[in-house]
C-alpha cells in the first residue's frame, strides 16, 4: 500500500508549527475536500499545521476519488478488517507528520468526514499516544468493541446532521453512547434540517472545541 500524502496549509501566523491537525475525507473524495476547513479553524489555531492526506485506495465505485476501504461489501467482518489497514495507513502518516515537523508525539488531533470519520475514530482510539481530540463528523464507530489501554483516552465531538440519509445520525448516537459508558469525554451535536454534510455551526462547534483541547499548552 502506497504511503500517504496530501494537501497541507499553515500555520496561519508562519513559524515552526506547535500543532497538528490531521483530517480525513470522506469516500470517493481527495484531500482537497476539507483542506479548505484549514482557514477557516486557522483563525482560532494561528500556530497549528493542517494536512489533509488524500485515501490510501483509489475509489472502486468511480473512475476518480480515493477511499480509505472498500465499501461493496458491508458486512460487518469486511469494513472491520477495511478499516483496520486503513487506520494502519493513516497511523504510518501521523508518526511520519509529527517527525517532519518536529512535533512531540501528542501534539495533534485528528478529523473525520464520514468514511474518513470512521477511520478517524479508530485509528484513533488504537493510538500508543493518544491524540489531543477526534472529531467525528457524520461518521460511526464500525468496531464497537474499544481496546483497552492504559494511554489516557482522547475527548471526542461528535457531529451529525440529523436529516443524513447517506450515514444515519444513530450511527454518532450509538458512538456516543459507547464511548460514554467506556469512560471517554464526548460531546455531541446534531444538526436540525442538514443532510450528508458539514454546516456552519458544526465549523464553529468544531473551531471551539479544537481551541479548547489545545489550550492546556
Amino acid at each position: 500500500m502506497a504511503e500517504l500524502d496530501g494537501p497541507r496549509w499553515g500555520p496561519k501566523q508562519g513559524g515552526a508549527p506547535r500543532q497538528l491537525v490531521v483530517l480525513c475525507h470522506g469516500v470517493g473524495a481527495d484531500g482537497h475536500d476539507l483542506i479548505d476547513l484549514a482557514p477557516f479553524w486557522g483563525r482560532t489555531l494561528l500556530h497549528a499545521a493542517f494536512v489533509a492526506p488524500d485515501g490510501p485506495e483509489p475509489y472502486d465505485q468511480a473512475p476518480m476519488g480515493r477511499q480509505w476501504y472498500s465499501i461493496i461489501d458491508r458486512t460487518p467482518a469486511v469494513l472491520a478488517a477495511g478499516v483496520a489497514v486503513a487506520a494502519a495507513a493513516l497511523d504510518r502518516f501521523i508518526d511520519a507528520e509529527l517527525a517532519r515537523l518536529a512535533l512531540p508525539a501528542d501534539a495533534y488531533a485528528l478529523m473525520g468526514f464520514s468514511q474518513g470519520a470512521m477511520t478517524a475514530l479508530h485509528a484513533g482510539l488504537r493510538r500508543p499516544v493518544p491524540p489531543r481530540a477526534i472529531l467525528a463528523f457524520s461518521g460511526r464507530l464500525l468496531v464497537p468493541e474499544l481496546p483497552r489501554s492504559p494511554a489516557p483516552r482522547p475527548p471526542v465531538l461528535l457531529v451529525h446532521g440529523e436529516a443524513d440519509q447517506v450515514v444515519p445520525p444513530e450511527g454518532s448516537r450509538a458512538a456516543e453512547r459507547i464511548l460514554l459508558q467506556a469512560g471517554l469525554s464526548v460531546e455531541s451535536q446534531f444538526s436540525p434540517g442538514l443532510g450528508h454534510g458539514i454546516d456552519e455551526a458544526g465549523l464553529s462547534r468544531g473551531a471551539r472545541f479544537l481551541q479548547r483541547v489545545f489550550a492546556a499548552e
